[in-house]
C-alpha cells in the first residue's frame, strides 16, 4: 500500500475560470497561513501562463491523500 499527498491550489484567472496548480509531497506541518502566503506570491509574481490570462484571485487549496492498494502485480 502506497500513500501520497498532493497540495492543490486553485486560482481564478482573468477569464473567470479556475486553474489548479498541484505540488506533490507538501510538508506535514504546512499551515493555512503558509499556503495563503504562497498563493498570494504566485499571483503577485505573475509567473504562470494560463489560456484564460493571468491569475487574479485565490479560489481554494486542499491537500489530497491518495492510497493505492495493489490487487495484482506481476
Amino acid at each position: 500500500m502506497a500513500t501520497t499527498q498532493t497540495l492543490q491550489m486553485s486560482f481564478i484567472n482573468q477569464a473567470g475560470t479556475r486553474t489548479t496548480i498541484s505540488l506533490d509531497n507538501p510538508k506535514d506541518t504546512l499551515t493555512e497561513a503558509e499556503v495563503v502566503a504562497a498563493m498570494d506570491q504566485i499571483i503577485a509574481k505573475n509567473i504562470f501562463n494560463t489560456s484564460g490570462g493571468d491569475l487574479v484571485a485565490k479560489h481554494s487549496a486542499q491537500i489530497i491523500d491518495r492510497t493505492v492498494n495493489v490487487v495484482f502485480e506481476q
